[in-house]
């Protein structure tokens, strides 16, 4: 039988109650929340645990009594291997736009600057404020699907590791002190860039959302299960070759201060994600770019959070 919840106020964050791994995967009728045992290497669908047609934003939205449920009687259910599993993005369909982060390391402002794709010129100097742009929804796809090259309307597709942020508690005008109670957790985001389309247009919203790029997960994770965000390392390679590793302390501008910026005229909403920037070390940081293309394989990881891994198509 299903349970029936609300959304409610997040509680408890911290207690063990609350530790997940969650994933949205395919089944034969259709996309289904499963919680994940790293150490078994398994996954249990919960759809039974939950209201009809529940994805992982209302499970974001009841997490205080849902969390309880699933963490009380989820090892009453099968599991399956991991490795068996269709995994789509956490949250395949975003409610909006997600909410992205240009040059928030402060190596890659430099790259980015002296590579001349940066408008309006060639500038190396940290920015002042964070640097806020968004990607379409329908750019999202899943953490082992291939990117589209989309060739005929791009010909310099990029790559970009980030930690992401899930919001789960929403509110407007929240403080930097109150930033972390808003946080339901966090996953992995690849901000696959068209740069020809993103210098062309000045601002970035096309050359950020061509359909596929944006890989997403393959986890959501509960903010409980990572002790020190700062202390997450996010890295990337491609086709086996290390291209990007940086802590998360070395954003610019930290977590608290982008929920901050963000929420001082906008309301957040439980689901929304925040992708925070992406280290040095993306294609135009090379002399000359090294932009992908077909059969390249590309990987991103963050301690604790899982690995993708994607194909260009």
């Amino acid at each position: 039988m299903s349970v029936r919840f609300s959304p409610s106020p997040l509680v408890a964050i911290g207690s063990d109650w609350f530790r997940m791994k969650l994933v949205t995967m395919s089944t034969g009728s259709g996309p289904a929340v499963g919680v994940v045992d790293t150490d078994e290497g398994t996954v249990r669908d919960v759809t039974e645990l939950l209201p009809a047609g529940a994805g992982i934003i209302e499970v974001i939205e009841g997490w205080a009594e849902v969390g309880r449920v699933l963490r009380e009687r989820v090892k009453e259910l099968p599991a399956r291997p991991l490795d068996l599993v269709d995994l789509l993005a956490p949250i395949p369909m975003p409610r909006r736009n997600i909410f992205c982060v240009g040059k928030n390391y402060r190596e890659h402002v430099v790259e980015f600057g002296r590579s001349g794709y940066d408008n309006p010129d060639r500038s190396e100097a940290m920015p002042e404020h964070p640097v806020v742009f968004s990607k379409a929804t329908t750019a999202v796809t899943g953490p082992f699907a291939d990117i589209d090259p989309h060739h005929g309307v791009t010909s310099e597709v990029d790559y970009e590791a980030e930690l992401a942020v899930i919001i789960g508690r929403g509110g407007r005008g929240i403080s930097r002190e109150q930033a972390y109670e808003h946080v339901w957790g966090y996953t992995i985001v690849n901000d696959v860039t068209a740069r020809d389309l993103q210098r062309a247009h000045k601002q970035w919203l096309i050359g950020k959302s061509l359909d596929t790029h944006c890989p997403m997960g393959p986890y959501a994770v509960s903010a409980d299960e990572i002790p020190d965000v700062t202390a997450l390392l996010v890295e990337s390679s491609v086709n086996g070759e290390r291209r990007q590793s940086a802590p998360v302390k070395d954003l610019i501008f930290d977590i608290p201060e982008l929920i901050a910026t963000l929420s001082a005229g906008i309301t957040l909403l439980p689901g929304d994600i925040i992708a925070t920037g992406t280290p040095a070390g993306v294609g135009i940081g090379f002399d000359p770019p090294r932009f992908l293309t077909s059969g390249d394989i590309v990987e991103v990881t963050i301690t604790g959070l899982g690995a993708q891994r994607s194909r260009v198509a």
